[in-house]
């Protein structure tokens, strides 16, 4: 074979030792194609084999990398089998528990064995415990080194090891060194000056492998310069993309409707309440929009509860009386659906037209509702992404709305834009998000749309009441259940996110319900997870809002969405390692309807301090937006809050909220490049989202 000396950046992966055709798949699943893209497939985090911590120093919550004598391994058999198998060093013990486990597995845990592990410990039933550690077996001599710098750990896929990644990571980075002119510096040199950052090459070469004596905390934290160099380069492509689109955009015509006379009227006086100032404010601002023949780009935020979908009906009704189409898309069927079931008691007394279509629906009655599209009938079509799918095509479309933006990417957004294209025509866009986020970040996450808040709930929401309280009540919590439920009332109770690993959150809310069933054994309790089909989701989700479960125990899938007007109580479980967004979006599917309702932050003892704040910020507030800045102030070290939750795109190295602090200036340099660098704008943007831009068309 080629020595490495003969590659280039650009050359196809396969030139690398080691790669057959089932990996070349494998790495192209994950957007590897070539030996740059392999430099750029940046770590998510690092684990330090640095040193040995003893097991009598272990705390819960903390990642340790250890080493013991294996003392006893069993099979322990109860509603779950699982393999438990306890080391120690002589400074303490703990117990590695294994759910999914071979034969093979149990017979090479034996006594006598010496094993070296990671993972993060918690508390267990008896003692502390590891779930699923990384481990091996240890040779008679014991002398093995441990690791003179951090490993890396990449994003991956199934069958795609960490160890391979990284042998593939050295690969590529001995191609860097032989070729370090191709990989071209896109940052004007006074930005890297100003803002004190290492170039473009020596930030990869740090990343992938930090040398012995880095600064292990700055690196697990993300906020190392050479961490920060790669981040500002992502978030600048990120701001281009979204400005590029916009200019384009700008320059589209779309079809102006005139304010309505009739239809809106109508609706506003079958409400039976009136509009808050903020939710009128919102409507004239989208209304004078839809009067224009440049395309409307908004984003309406506003806090869960506050009144979005009404704005949205009126823009809607806007579009009807013009003579056009609209598509409403929402996340989930269960979503759709209930945007469906809110529309037609809303627009069909008034004559409107409204039609449903998701994945689930028959043939016939599919094929149906794509005729009625393709007519010039006005019509408002509510769907999942089943309104992207080929087979749909709509004659008039004018209005295009979006509900939780972040679950769908910028360039689903332009997909079904790109269906309403009459002879260069586009439909008007309006995007609703129930996620507070700060200003510094929704100008940075959508700076391709215009922005109008919603900051005021209707006078009929009661506010929630808020407590927090010790695990170690959990009974009387129980009681409180039974109470509620007695009085004809539903709960949830979510189980926390732990680590990054959602296999692990699936468990603890399977044991959760089912010791909560063994509790409450006159309530009927459901369960939803991460790991479920989509229709048993929704079937139990479904179940939940027709009264048929008492008690819901479910992972953060429930974030998002669904109304159950009864539902009066809900515990979160660990709520201190929440952010604290996402409990505020939690706490939002409670106090829907007329009756008083009640969170129960329940925590682990001992409190840090920034948990302690942090749950004293959720007892204090119901505003949404005044949590998100606080959220801001708050982040406190090594603390991610995942971009899927927080409702901001995806990122390989950058993190929104992290690195709030480099946005100015982001939006400084991306203004200096459109205007006296335009040759770099395209470079930077195929550099950082050419992946994502192609698996995100439809």
């Amino acid at each position: 074979m080629a020595t490495n000396k003969q590659h280039s950046l650009s050359d196809p992966v396969t030139v690398l030792s080691g790669i057959g055709l089932r990996l070349q798949e494998k790495l192209n699943r994950i957007g590897i194609r070539n030996i740059q893209d392999l430099l750029f497939h940046l770590p998510q985090r690092y684990i330090d084999r640095t040193h040995l911590t003893p097991m009598g120093t272990l705390l819960p919550g903390h990642n340790a990398y250890i080493q013991g004598e294996i003392e006893l391994t069993q099979v322990r058999f109860g509603k779950r089998r699982s393999l438990l198998c306890r080391i120690s060093d002589g400074t303490g013990a703990i117990v590695l528990r294994f759910f999914y486990f071979s034969k093979a597995q149990e017979k090479g845990l034996q006594r006598g064995l010496s094993l070296r592990c990671y993972g993060q410990v918690r508390r267990g039933p008896n003692s502390l415990e590891i779930i699923h550690p990384e481990y091996r077996v240890l040779g008679e001599d014991l002398d093995d080194e441990l690791e003179e710098q951090l490993s890396a750990i990449y994003p991956s896929t199934e069958g795609l090891q960490q160890a391979r990644l990284r042998k593939l990571a050295a690969q590529a980075l001995v191609t860097l060194n032989d070729n370090e002119q191709d990989l071209i510096e896109l940052l004007p040199e006074e930005i890297l000056t100003k803002q004190k950052l290492p170039t473009l090459v020596d930030a990869l070469k740090y990343v992938h492998r930090p040398p012995p004596d880095a600064n292990v905390q700055s690196l697990v934290e993300g906020r190392h310069p050479a961490q920060q160099r790669l981040a500002f380069e992502e978030l600048l492509a990120q701001q281009l993309s979204l400005l590029e689109l916009r200019n384009d955009l700008r320059t589209e015509h779309s079809p102006a409707f005139s304010l309505s006379r009739r239809l809106v009227p109508g609706y506003l006086q079958g409400l039976p309440f009136t509009l808050t100032n903020a939710q009128q404010r919102a409507y004239k601002t989208i209304a004078a929009d839809l009067n224009k023949t440049v395309a409307m780009l908004r984003l309406i935020q506003g806090d869960v509860g506050s009144g979005k979908t009404v704005v949205a009906a009126l823009a809607a009704l806007q579009a009807i009386e013009a003579g056009y189409q609209v598509a409403i898309m929402a996340p989930t069927e269960l979503l759709a659906e209930q945007h469906y079931n809110n529309f037609v008691s809303w627009l069909e007394p008034l004559g409107v037209d409204v039609a449903f279509l998701t994945g689930k629906l028959k043939k016939s009655l599919r094929n149906e509702i794509e005729t009625r599209l393709r007519d010039q009938t006005p019509v408002v079509a509510i769907g999942t992404h089943a309104l992207f799918q080929e087979s749909v095509s709509f004659a008039k479309l004018g209005l295009v709305i979006i509900d939780e933006q972040h679950r769908f990417g910028v360039h689903q957004r332009l997909a079904l834009l790109e269906k309403g294209q009459q002879q260069n025509t586009y439909p008007h866009q309006l995007i609703m998000t129930a996620t507070p986020i700060p200003r510094t970040l929704t100008m940075t996450a959508y700076a391709d749309l215009d922005h109008t808040l919603i900051d005021e709930l209707p006078p009929n929401r009661k506010p929630i009441n808020t407590s927090v309280i010790s695990n170690e009540r959990r009974d009387e919590i129980i009681e409180r259940i039974k109470h509620v439920c007695a009085e004809g009332r539903q709960v949830y109770w979510v189980c926390t996110l732990i680590e990054e690993s959602e296999t692990l959150q699936c468990e603890t809310a399977i044991e959760t319900a089912e010791k909560l069933g063994e509790k409450l054994t006159a309530i009927k309790v459901g369960l939803i997870h991460g790991r479920m089909k989509t229709n048993e989701k929704e079937q139990v989700m479904q179940d939940f809002k027709d009264g048929k479960l008492g008690l819901l125990v479910a992972t953060t899938v429930i974030e998002v969405g669904v109304d159950v007007p009864n539902a009066s109580l809900m515990i979160i479980d660990n709520a201190e390692r929440f952010g604290l967004s996402q409990l505020h979006q939690l706490r939002g599917r409670i106090g829907r309807g007329e009756i008083k309702s009640d969170c129960l932050l329940m925590y682990q003892s001992p409190l840090g301090d920034l948990a302690r704040r942090r749950l004293d910020i959720m007892r204090s507030s119901n505003d949404g937006f005044l949590i998100a800045e606080k959220d801001l102030e708050l982040r406190g070290p090594g603390e991610v809050l995942g971009t899927r939750q927080a409702g901001l795109p995806n990122m390989r190295v950058a993190d929104l909220m992290r690195d709030a602090h480099l946005l100015p200036e982001i939006q400084n340099t991306a203004k200096t490049l459109l205007a006296h660098h335009p040759e770099k704008v395209r470079l930077l943007i195929n550099r950082w989202l050419a992946n994502s831009l192609e698996y995100s068309n439809v």
